[in-house]
């Protein structure tokens, strides 16, 4: 091979590696840094192929992807004085290059520091919510105040909170059995004030009940009473009428009622002057019609 060759070949190396050297490729999952001497040119954030000085200018690629971050188990204390032991988990991303470079230089000195913001907002959010609060009622309010509270803190290094959970709010071992019983005692204290509204009502109820039935057997007597009296007027009209028309007839039908009274027990004596029309029906002398009159 001639000197000329050889030339070339070497030109050729050189010009292959200095455009080598010259562009990058950014994808669609991943963020650039361009640092000249140590020091931060450009961020490029948008995925596509790009140039830069060669062998004077270095790219550092920073994953645009979120990252998840588990916490162990923090103790906090709650407005009412509980103790609770708090798992939690956060998801990031950087969404800054150049400040995160400034700030923050590595993920693992960034993660370190995320795990202070959480500890620490943590502890400050949880002391504005009591221990139920924290563990059911009002956990999603707690959940993204902490979030916006760590999100605060990251957005100085270059970083966005996606999201923040409570994974497990537990007590102390030493603390559980007592707010335990406390809440069980709590819960009968509830249960006895539903049962005494309970029978409270009842009682409502029944008293309206007796009321009602009262005024209503108190209308039935009197309805009774004013029907029995229409009744007897009735019959007694028709007695009149009957005793009007035929006194002989109706003589005859009072004596035989007084015989039923009278001798329906057989154990019933009579005392009666031998003259006494009372059994005259007895002895064939019925009262003529106009000696009944």
């Amino acid at each position: 091979m001639s000197g000329k060759a050889i030339l070339s070949l070497i030109i050729a190396a050189v010009v292959a590696v200095v455009g080598l050297s010259s562009v990058f490729i950014v994808y669609p999952y991943e963020q650039a840094v361009i640092t000249q001497f140590g020091r931060i040119e450009r961020a490029v954030q948008e995925p596509g192929l790009y140039v830069k000085v060669p062998f004077i200018q270095n790219v550092e690629y920073i994953d645009k992807r979120a990252r998840y971050l588990e916490e162990s188990a923090r103790e906090v204390i709650a407005s009412d004085k509980k103790r609770l032991l708090i798992d939690s988990f956060t998801r990031y991303k950087i969404t800054d290059p150049i400040l995160f470079k400034q700030k923050a230089k590595f993920i693992p000195n960034f993660e370190s520091q995320l795990s202070g913001f959480m500890g620490s907002s943590l502890r400050d959010v949880a002391a504005d919510f009591d221990f139920q609060e924290i563990v059911r009622d009002k956990r999603d309010l707690l959940v993204e105040a902490i979030r916006v509270a760590v999100n605060d803190k990251a957005a100085r290094l270059g970083v966005e909170v996606v999201d923040f959970r409570v994974r497990r709010a537990d007590l102390p071992k030493e603390n559980s059995e007592a707010v335990y019983r406390q809440m069980q005692t709590e819960r009968q204290q509830e249960a006895n004030g539903i049962r005494a509204d309970g029978e409270q009502l009842a009682l409502q109820i029944r008293s309206i009940a007796d009321r009602n039935a009262t005024v209503i057997v108190a209308n039935a007597r009197r309805d009774s009473e004013i029907t029995r009296g229409e009744g007897d007027a009735e019959r007694n009209g028709i007695f009149a009428a009957a005793y009007g028309k035929n006194t002989g007839f109706f003589e005859f039908y009072r004596t035989m009622q007084a015989y039923e009274r009278s001798l329906s027990n057989g154990d019933t004596r009579l005392v009666l002057s031998p003259d006494g029309e009372f059994f005259n029906y007895f002895s064939g002398s019925v009262p003529s019609e106009k000696t009944a009159q």
